[in-house]
């Protein structure tokens, strides 16, 4: 009898245990529903952010492509003042469309817009210079100085090559490089050099040959190219357009600037408020930090140099000689926030 309840008992907890078991069934696979529909929905939104990145280029490419048509038409043939100053306006223009876009154009795409840009500016500025009548200028040093030392400073009218004492021996890119309006120091060693606000204002500042230099450059320069310097310290205000350094070693950078490039440049710390990303190209030992000087009148700097100072890409980079989009680049790195804490002046 005991032995006929306890099979009737297992019976019956067999039958419990299957109908759990079969309970549990719908549970899996409205799970397995749930995970297929979640996956359905991200695979979507996947594609369609993918859609939405593509029609962002597509639209880039097309707008940017048109408005340097434009802008070349432009410079083309009998120029006048009134065609330059529409050639300018279009050429910020193209510059705020490059920098709306950095979010989303490929490294490559980038790259292309800011050559492109850099031709339209040189042209631009090539063709302000042969409109405006050529004048005389006086060098600002004296050659009778005993320091091998000299300025670049040129007046309107008159190429970098000319505004450099006979003893600084030319760059090749200096035409390229330049506006109407240049200024600068070359061939100096062991020089606190300094300019103020007035003198800089909108202009192109070439430093170039620099030995163990502090440099203040205290207002808003057009565009400020350095070049052959070493462990020279540059402290810059904010920079209406581009930012070159080439073949720099040991030096400090604190600048502000719609686009920066560096190239062969090494051991070299930057402290940085930029609108697109930086590049850099053959380079090793870059370190990136925040833009951190400050002095009386940067505000009212930061408001004629047109830059957005709520925009900052200080710490994203483009190596062009490190491809791999899954490994940090071992050229450049973050400077730690321990070493931040400078006093510039």
């Amino acid at each position: 009898m005991e032995a006929a309840n306890s099979s009737v008992a297992a019976v019956g907890n067999g039958d419990m245990g299957s109908q759990r078991d079969m309970s549990l069934v719908p549970e899996r696979l409205q799970r397995r529903e749930q995970e297929r529909q979640l996956e359905v929905e991200r695979r979507k939104q996947r594609q369609q952010n993918q859609k939405v990145e593509e029609e962002k280029s597509d639209f880039f490419a097309a707008a940017f492509s048109r408005e340097r048509a434009a802008v070349e038409e432009l410079l083309e043939g009998e120029q006048s003042a009134e065609r330059l100053q529409e050639a300018a306006t279009r050429v910020q223009g193209l510059q705020k469309l490059l920098n709306d876009s950095v979010l989303f154009l490929a490294a490559y795409d980038l790259r292309q817009g800011q050559e492109a840009l850099g031709r339209l500016q040189a042209a631009l500025a090539e063709r302000r210079q042969e409109l405006q009548p050529k004048k005389r200028f006086a060098f600002k040093t004296r050659r009778k100085d005993p320091a091998p030392a000299s300025t670049v400073d040129a007046a309107p009218g008159v190429s970098v090559a000319e505004g450099i004492q006979a003893s600084a021996p030319p760059l090749k890119e200096e035409r390229s490089f330049g506006s109407s309006w240049v200024c600068g120091f070359s061939s100096l060693e062991s020089q606190v050099l300094e300019k103020r606000a007035e003198e800089l204002h909108q202009r192109d500042v070439l430093l170039t040959e620099l030995i163990n230099c502090t440099i203040r450059l205290y207002g808003n320069p057009n565009t400020l190219r350095l070049t052959k310097a070493r462990n020279c310290t540059v402290l810059c205000g904010p920079v209406s357009t581009s930012v070159f350094l080439e073949d720099c070693s040991d030096c400090v950078l604190v600048v502000a600037c719609q686009q920066l490039r560096i190239h062969t440049t090494r051991d070299t710390r930057i402290f940085l408020q930029v609108i697109s990303r930086a590049i850099v190209e053959d380079c090793n030992g870059i370190q990136f930090a925040p833009y951190t000087w400050s002095y009386p009148g940067i505000d009212k700097d930061f408001e004629d140099s047109g830059l957005d100072r709520s925009k900052n890409n200080w710490n994203d980079v483009d190596d062009f000689n490190w491809l791999a989009r899954d490994v940090a680049s071992p050229n450049w790195s973050i400077l730690p926030e321990e070493e931040r804490m400078i006093q510039w002046d």
